[in-house]
């Protein structure tokens, strides 16, 4: 059985360390998650700051990431050495891609960059994790199954749910990078999107590069997210080393 006080791990995919996304985004949020600095939250013309930092307050706490595989307590006689070194080995085994550039998008009442058009080497990225690295997850307490069916669930969600942890995996993967918690009235989700299309409109015109996958850890259910370890593909190390020695 699970509690609070364990600590979570995530694999999630985060954008290069060096992108000018990267950067922007995460000063959005008003938190850097490798390091768990503040940053001071940009201006959005019509928005104060502090509606800017409730709107961002649930996303804040988890860093900015698209999830692929959804926060996991270990299983029992799993240790952290042993999930990073599957995390590694799993990356080792991935090969390097572009995604289709971002957008900003509302999905549901929430905020997010999605994918322009569909990248099915994305979805078999996420299915891979899901299901390769499973071993390592501990089950899911009946108290978050609970809650998670309190949110409405298909049942097929609810079977995807009980099989790996997560309702929204396999077929119901839908590629996103949070930037915004619940906006209950669509107008002013609807003036927030239109602003933040135009904050990120210079940073999302380049496709994505999608050359490692990122582990983040949680110490317990009321800590933050910090990205723990970037994991690259083995063609990408690869590659680096290359051009290193030319």
């Amino acid at each position: 059985m699970t509690t609070n006080h364990q600590p979570r791990y995530a694999v999630y995919y985060a954008l290069p360390r060096e992108s000018a996304l990267w950067s922007m985004a995460q000063t959005w949020l008003g938190r850097d998650c490798e390091n768990g600095a503040r940053l001071p939250q940009p201006a959005l013309e019509g928005w104060t700051q502090a509606e800017i930092a409730e709107v961002t307050e649930s996303p804040r706490r988890y860093g900015f990431h698209a999830t692929l595989k959804a926060p996991f307590p270990l299983a029992p006689g799993i240790s952290r050495g042993e999930l990073r070194d599957a995390v590694a080995a799993f990356a080792a085994a991935q090969q390097p891609f572009q995604a289709a550039p971002l957008t900003v998008s509302a999905i549901g009442p929430f905020l997010a960059l999605t994918l322009s058009e569909p990248t099915p080497a994305m979805a078999a990225l996420a299915t891979a994790a899901v299901t390769d690295l499973d071993p390592l997850r501990a089950p899911l307490a009946e108290a978050d199954i609970q809650r998670r069916l309190g949110n409405g669930l298909s049942s097929r969600q609810e079977e995807l749910l009980r099989a790996w942890g997560y309702p929204y995996v396999l077929e119901e993967f839908r590629f996103h990078m949070t930037l915004t918690g619940p906006l209950a009235q669509p107008e002013k989700r609807a003036r927030l999107q239109s602003a933040l299309a135009a904050h990120f409109k210079a940073a999302l015109e380049q496709p994505v590069p999608v050359q490692e996958v990122c582990l983040y850890s949680q110490d317990n259910r009321e800590a933050p997210f910090f990205l723990a370890e970037r994991f690259r593909f083995a063609a990408a190390a690869t590659t680096e080393q290359g051009q290193a020695k030319s």
